[in-house]
């Protein structure tokens, strides 16, 4: 996922836009349409908090700005403990080695690749399991079959923020004696029982990256109730250090600094808005899309939080009369740089394609979801007349489909000779 400058993409004049630009006309937009683009809330106080550093000359190593970040996060999140890190994938690897797991860990293939490299990065086999068509989201009905002498835990996977079936895979974990722990990456602002997302299992971990609804720059957090996992946790991500000269733990560095707290504090400060905006945007994709044959829009329910962060459409591409694929590369030639969420899937990425060739075979709903998934542009950077604009072009698509096959059919040749 790449983040952007801030600023809007000029959208193209209503008389502009047909036809699809595709087929001779002038793109929809100006400059191009980014899934992910960084919210920023108010520049103003994160200027004054950026000062304070500077001020402070306190620029790291648990400064008081990470301090109050880690605070009204837990505090927000309702846990006792929230440990700021340098990034996701860091607090996913501390979280990992804090826990204990090693030999085999059940994981998802649909996920953003991180995941499962935090495991195979530490030695740790990663074990494929579907998962739900649905949710998105592991399986729980497939899980227990893949469970060996060698399996150590659960990572599960908040799927675009819809929280998984925590409770059910709970109960497999304790009745396998195995440690849950959950990828949260997706999932700040959002509820399950009207619980918050960061106190399932033993402990989850959230992404703060710039492309995320809640941004640090870069940046991420651990979260559990569990007291002496936290005080693991917080010894790894600075080396291991338990004094000044005292080291206790094999450790790591994956501290965050005074400036990603900055950004961080200054996400929170207009979390609330992000999260509305988010919102009207998803009801305004949902209402225009499942208008048109063969779409269906990624739904939440709507009686627990959530941040809406993500717009995902699902192709039926007998109905819609085009592909996912093919719908993507249609919107790339109007500006619109739509994503193809997670394709191929981890299990068909290195290292994995090579050390389990045969994975796709017990992985049916994850193969046929990295076919049909596409996310699309929202946020605080997107209008709504840019999501308009967005929706009528791909109407305009699905009507003139053996257009727009025949079309990207003679490109590709072209690109070829």
């Amino acid at each position: 996922m790449s983040s952007t400058p801030t600023g809007t993409p000029q959208t193209r004049t209503a008389e502009n836009v047909r036809p699809l630009a595709l087929l001779g006309g002038i793109p929809a937009f100006a400059e191009p349409l980014h899934v992910g683009r960084p919210n920023i809330g108010s520049r103003q106080r994160l200027h004054e908090r950026l000062d304070e550093i500077i001020d402070r000359r306190w620029l790291t190593n648990d400064g008081p700005l990470v301090q109050e970040f880690e605070q009204r996060l837990s505090d927000w999140i309702g846990v006792r403990h929230a440990i700021a890190m340098c990034n996701g994938t860091i607090g996913l690897e501390i979280m990992i080695r804090a826990a204990g797991l090693q030999g085999e860990v059940i994981v998802p293939s649909f996920t953003f690749v991180a995941t499962v490299h935090a495991l195979m990065w530490q030695e740790i086999q990663p074990v494929f399991c579907d998962i739900d068509p649905v949710t998105h989201s592991l399986d729980p009905e497939r899980i227990e079959e893949l469970i060996t002498p060698k399996t150590t835990g659960i990572l599960a996977v908040h799927t675009w923020g819809r929280p998984a079936e925590v409770e059910r895979l709970q109960a497999i974990a304790d009745r396998h004696g195995l440690t849950l722990l959950f990828d949260a990456a997706h999932a700040i602002g959002c509820s399950r029982g009207g619980r918050m997302v960061g106190g399932f299992g033993a402990a989850e971990c959230f992404s703060f990256h710039a492309t995320k609804v809640l941004n640090c720059f870069e940046g991420g957090a651990v979260t559990t109730d569990d007291d002496r996992l936290a005080e693991r946790i917080r010894f790894m991500r600075n080396f291991g250090f338990a004094g000044k000269d005292r080291v206790e733990y094999l450790g790591s560095n994956g501290k965050m600094n005074e400036m990603s707290a900055a950004m961080g504090l200054t996400s929170m400060d207009s979390l609330t808005e992000f999260i509305a905006t988010n919102r009207r945007h998803w009801e305004l994709y949902r209402d225009r899309l499942e208008a048109l044959p063969g779409l269906s829009v990624f739904e939440h329910d709507s009686n627990e939080h959530h941040n809406y962060h993500y717009v995902v459409v699902e192709v039926d591409a007998q109905q819609a009369g085009l592909s996912r694929d093919e719908i993507v590369r249609m919107l790339e030639v109007e500006n619109v740089l739509a994503r193809r969420y997670f394709y191929p899937g981890s299990h068909r990425m290195q290292p994995y394609r090579s050390l389990q060739p045969q994975a796709y075979r017990v992985l049916p709903h994850t193969e046929a979801l990295c076919q049909s998934v596409l996310t699309l542009p929202t946020g605080t950077a997107v209008t709504t007349e840019a999501i308009e604009r967005i929706c009528e072009r791909i109407g305009t698509a699905l009507q003139e489909a053996d257009a727009v096959r025949a079309r990207l059919v003679e490109s590709a040749a072209d690109r070829t000779v």
